[in-house]
């Protein structure tokens, strides 16, 4: 009964792949991280609307820095109304930090050196170092407040949790023109979703499939007339976020030879891979999206050439593809970590790619629980991987490849590169940004040379959503988003 009267109030509906933990501090996929902020609040947030992006209060206010750099003072805002105090915010922060919790997010406090309370409405920062970026890890679901009895001060609650089917959120007071429950269903087969959409099931499609575009969008390149006329609408723009293959530097066999890793590049062939995603992505030079301060802007040295990729195979001690200590073809092992039909044509595409230099390439799929495992604790050689930007500064892309954070820190790859290490720590010690920026374009010439991994593509994101949903702004950072989302006149 509590359920079915759940769903009688304003309900927005959208699929969503199997949340793992609604512990913040445990909340290492997009997907966590979405649930995460419906129930559970940040000391800072970051702004739905304003673009470029910038940080807002969450529950405290925007600190004051000291002229160096280290200290930021955080005072709890006046107008909040719950019984959190800054000690809270505390006991969570030291719970993200502490290396017996394992959090996946620990690295967001490796640059804080103490956490003190002089009240309940005071928070004091000190840092290690100065962090420009600090301010904006406050605003990641890994630092989300809950109080001591595990609940949260967010928009809503969460109603009920199917394991791997669905998760309903129902609102903690009324939201004046917005949606009273979420609901999020886990819903594996691309095209069941869609069907669901077409019915009017789902209010939201953020994942549009390969073997649906052509449905969504007419020869004309615009949204396809019977969708149109429905009230869809349908959002594209480029996402920050990064899609590779990554190779584990441990690795015996990849880790010391540079020039297969080269060779791997150049095998990869971008236009049958655009091909593949119906043209919805952007050729990846590199780790930093565009539009990112600090991005390296000169051309990529390492782009499709099959010629040349033989060559530096050859050059690499496996000429025609052959390992001359088997005397066969060498073979590597590819890790991805889902089963769809999707990723195993893309396995099957890369596969195809370094056969055409006469490497052969294993898949191996698990769960994506697995797969995230293995690779933190490095048992793999190339793993299939993307990295979603937690705030849009070049620091959080190329703090992957900082010796200090292998695994299981986010360097999965376990690069490890001394002139690399050194021109991030300079960019990470300037306060200037013009200064700053120099650092990190050093840093990006590295990683062209070193290929720790192939850059696959740079999404670009595509949403569709029913007239049910109003004020709907596409954004790099949607956890919690839906607390900004106002019932259409034809909501349920």
């Amino acid at each position: 009964m509590v359920a079915a009267a759940l769903l009688l109030a304003a309900t927005f509906t959208r699929p969503l792949e199997r949340v793992n933990s609604m512990d913040p501090i445990l909340a290492q996929s997009v997907y966590d991280s979405r649930a995460v902020l419906l129930v559970y609040e940040t000391p800072l947030a970051i702004d739905y609307a304003a673009r470029p992006y910038a940080l807002v209060p969450g529950l405290c206010e925007l600190p004051q820095v000291s002229d160096d750099g280290r200290t930021y003072v955080f005072k709890m805002r006046a107008a909040r109304q719950n019984d959190l105090t800054s000690r809270d915010v505390k006991r969570n922060l030291e719970r993200l930090r502490d290396p017996a919790n394992a959090s996946p997010g620990g690295w967001t406090m490796k640059a804080v050196a103490s956490l003190e309370t002089p009240d309940d409405e005071t928070l004091v920062v000190t840092l290690k170092e100065p962090s420009h970026v600090f301010p904006w890890m406050m605003a990641m679901s890994y630092t989300a407040v809950r109080r001591a009895d595990g609940t949260g001060t967010g928009p809503y609650r969460l109603a009920s949790w199917r394991k791997n089917h669905e998760m309903v959120f129902q609102s903690r007071a009324p939201i004046p023109g917005g949606f009273d429950t979420i609901r999020y269903l886990v819903i594996n087969d691309v095209s069941t979703q869609w069907l669901m959409f077409l019915k009017g099931e789902l209010d939201f499609l953020g994942e549009i499939s390969r073997d649906n575009w052509d449905a969504v969008i007419a020869g004309d390149g615009q949204l396809d007339p019977r969708l149109a006329a429905e009230g869809v609408r349908l959002y594209g723009t480029p996402s920050l976020d990064v899609r590779y293959i990554g190779m584990n530097m441990r690795d015996p066999v990849l880790g010391p030879n540079r020039k297969l890793r080269q060779a791997l590049t150049c095998a990869f062939d971008f236009e049958a891979w655009k091909k593949f995603y119906n043209g919805r992505v952007d050729f990846a030079d590199g780790p930093v999206p565009h539009g990112v301060a600090g991005r390296l802007e000169t051309p990529f040295p390492y782009t499709f050439d099959l010629a040349r990729a033989k060559k530096l195979l050859a050059e690499a001690g496996y000429a025609d593809g052959i390992d001359p200590q088997t005397g066969r073809r060498l073979t590597l092992t590819l890790s991805i970590g889902r089963a769809s039909q999707d990723s195993r044509e893309q396995g099957e595409l890369l596969a195809s790619f370094f056969a055409k230099i006469g490497i052969r390439l294993e898949l191996a799929f698990s769960t994506w629980w697995t797969f995230l495992k293995s690779v933190n604790e490095g048992r793999v050689q190339l793993y299939m991987m993307g990295w979603v930007g937690d705030y849009p500064d070049a620091e959080n892309f190329l703090q992957l490849f900082y010796s200090k954070n292998a695994s299981p820190g986010p360097n999965h790859s376990n690069y490890a590169n001394a002139a690399f290490d050194a021109a991030y720590e300079a960019a990470m010690a300037t306060r200037d940004a013009a200064a700053r920026n120099v650092h990190w374009r050093t840093c990006q010439e590295v990683l062209r040379e070193d290929c720790p991994w192939i850059y696959t593509h740079f999404p670009k994101s595509y949403t569709l959503v029913r007239p049910t949903v109003e004020n709907y702004i596409p954004s790099d950072f949607p956890y919690g988003q839906e607390r900004y989302l106002k019932a259409g006149a034809t909501a349920k």
